[in-house]
């Protein structure tokens, strides 16, 4: 066994063992580019939860095991000779210095606007160079796994970038309560012509969530959570009675969730 302090280098040491078609694990052995990819969006929410979570202790493990995954990837190019981990952190060092010339150069901006427009800027020849050079759009490679918030989001700041974007959030406001109104006009009426419309309300509310600069996804998953609590409370509240949800009335239980939402105001 490689007896030296955990590194890079151990961790890469042991990826080769648990590959090694002679006495390597079994399941590691079966594993290809793709198998691996739930493992590594399970991992990425696990680091995202732990964040959320407050919960540093577990933060370092799920760190960890998200390290590994680029590192299993890198393993995976490696013997099918198309890139290592070495070129994987070569390309990454590469990318960051050219994308950062504020920091690395002599470029000097003086706003964030300005940052992130060079950055865009960047990524834009990085995508028109991965096509030869070829037209391309602007919306191209947005990754379609993307969770339908974050790709709505991407989507409206690529067409931010070239000038497609509402001036001012007051006007995405007045698109949102639009959007609303339509909805309200499909009700009861046409089912296909409605949940078109509900689409349409929930990509509006994104674009208003950018525009206040906040991340939807984020926002969701912090309501989730909210609610996820506050529910908790409302069936504590239940058990307290001795009666099942059943047998409550919505008013009954709309009581119990406003004194929860109480509870909480007075705690804080």
């Amino acid at each position: 066994m490689l007896t030296v302090k955990p590194s890079m280098e151990k961790l890469r040491w042991i990826m080769q063992q648990l590959r090694d078609p002679k006495t390597g694990c079994p399941w590691d052995l079966k594993q290809t580019f793709a198998s691996v990819i739930p493992h590594t969006i399970e991992e990425a929410y696990e680091v995202a939860d732990a964040i959320e979570q407050g919960d540093f202790t577990e933060l370092e493990k799920e760190l960890g095991d998200l390290l590994f995954q680029v590192v299993f990837y890198s393993q995976l190019g490696a013997e099918e000779k198309r890139f290592d981990f070495d070129s994987v952190v070569a390309a990454v060092c590469e990318k960051l210095i050219r994308r950062h010339p504020h920091v690395f150069a002599l470029s000097d901006f003086s706003s964030d606007a300005e940052i992130k427009a060079n950055w865009e800027n960047e990524k834009a020849k990085e995508r028109q160079q991965k096509n030869n050079d070829q037209a391309l759009s602007v919306l191209a490679d947005i990754p379609k796994s993307l969770p339908a918030l974050s790709q709505a989001a991407k989507i409206q700041k690529r067409c931010a970038h070239v000038g497609f974007d509402w001036n001012n959030i007051d006007d995405v406001f007045a698109k949102v309560e639009e959007e609303v109104q339509e909805v309200k006009a499909e009700l009861h009426q046409n089912e296909m012509a409605l949940a078109e419309e509900l689409g349409d309300l929930m990509f509006a509310v994104v674009n208003l969530c950018r525009h206040a600069k906040q991340d939807p996804e984020a926002l969701l998953r912090q309501a989730n959570t909210k609610f996820t609590k506050r529910f908790n409370s409302v069936e504590k509240q239940v058990q307290i009675s001795n009666k099942t949800f059943e047998q409550h009335s919505l008013a009954e239980l709309e009581a119990y969730w406003q004194q929860v939402k109480l509870n909480e105001k007075s705690a804080h």
